[in-house]
């Protein structure tokens, strides 16, 4: 995997949230150089509202003389010391992030995503596309990309998520992009893809929730539009907020102006999002998220 356009070695990331109190960095550091890790990237927060302590660790896997299977099996008995309980994960680059984009008929998310992907930019697995509409299935398959396509017809809604939830499960994703799907997912979904589902929403949240929101700007005479990648919940539009971006617009723009200078800002600010998600950095903890 790559960071900031450099590629790295093998690595296992440690992340994880615990209640904060004295000794816990010693504690970590103390059982990675017990097992010989060779830490190359560590961070750290102290929310002091909720005296919640997050730390990510980056090892050199090549340090170590077992795998990541033994790596977790040792750090879970750090993790329960700390009651962590099951805010922790250890994850090894080396295994390629499996990715299903969910689309609609707005092909610009996806264009950026599939371009990024393809310059190597964006080292993800691309597993499939699943669109409520076909339009985008040509630029999909010309990347090599199953499209499936799901339509969602009036008082069918609950047949086509089950369809859709059938083919998103099947690859076990890291990640379900909701890239312009505009369809809003059902509880039972948020639920079964919590801290997986990532969408982007075309406002600076929390401004201008819900359908149309660059006609809500407009209408405002905002001088600031933006754009929210955040994980999905059962709270429409109202989940932990991973990046945020903004361009300045003003009384001339109308809303096709609006909509053209907010897709460039859709398109880097979930691109963004998605790769600190990969990377496991981003830490949610309640509606709030540390992004290291």
């Amino acid at each position: 995997m790559s960071h900031n356009g450099r590629v790295s070695e093998r690595r296992y990331v440690i992340t994880f949230g615990c209640p904060d109190r004295t000794g816990i960095v010693a504690r970590v550091s103390s059982f990675l150089a017990d097992a010989g890790g060779w830490i190359v990237e560590a961070a750290y927060h102290t929310d002091l509202d909720t005296g919640w302590f997050f730390t990510r660790q980056e090892v050199r896997a090549d340090s170590l003389a077992f795998g990541v299977d033994e790596l977790r099996a040792r750090f879970a008995e750090v993790a329960a010391s700390l009651s962590a309980e099951s805010n922790w994960r250890v994850e090894d680059t080396a295994e390629r992030r499996r990715v299903v984009i969910l689309v609609s008929k707005e092909g610009h998310c996806l264009y950026d995503l599939l371009g990024r992907v393809a310059s190597g930019e964006l080292d993800v697995d691309v597993r499939a596309v699943i669109g409520n509409h076909e339009s985008l299935a040509g630029i999909t398959r010309a990347h090599g990309i199953p499209f499936h396509h799901v339509p969602f017809p009036p008082g069918e809604k609950a047949e086509a998520f089950a369809e859709l939830r059938k083919l998103v499960d099947e690859h076990d994703p890291h990640a379900v992009v909701l890239a312009r799907f505009m369809q809003i997912l059902p509880p039972e979904l948020c639920e079964a893809w919590s801290g997986r589902a990532v969408n982007i929403h075309h406002s600076f949240l929390p401004s201008f929730v819900g359908a149309r929101p660059y006609h809500q700007a407009h209408r405002r005479g905002v001088k600031l539009i933006g754009a929210t990648c955040h994980y999905v919940t059962a709270d429409l539009d109202a989940g932990p907020i991973i990046e945020q971006d903004v361009i300045r617009v003003d009384h001339g723009d109308s809303v096709p102006d609006l909509v053209r200078k907010g897709r460039d800002i859709e398109k880097v600010t979930l691109a963004r999002g998605l790769r600190w998600h990969l990377e496991g950095r981003v830490l949610v903890h309640g509606n709030r998220t540390v992004v290291f």
